[in-house]
């Protein structure tokens, strides 16, 4: 099984705001997505967490 469960992290204010999914083989470093934070109240680049 390759597909994990990875929890994002705001870059910002630090908030654990999304859970998502992804491929370990295709994607073995980590992702990084823009997403809305509802603490900044604005759309901020959320990272993946260990």
């Amino acid at each position: 099984m390759m597909r994990v469960n990875i929890t994002l992290a705001c870059t910002d204010c630090g908030d654990r705001n999304y859970i998502s999914t992804k491929n370990k083989r295709t994607n073995p470093e980590r992702i990084e997505k823009k997403k809305y934070c509802s603490r900044d109240k604005k759309h901020t680049v959320h990272r993946e967490t260990k």
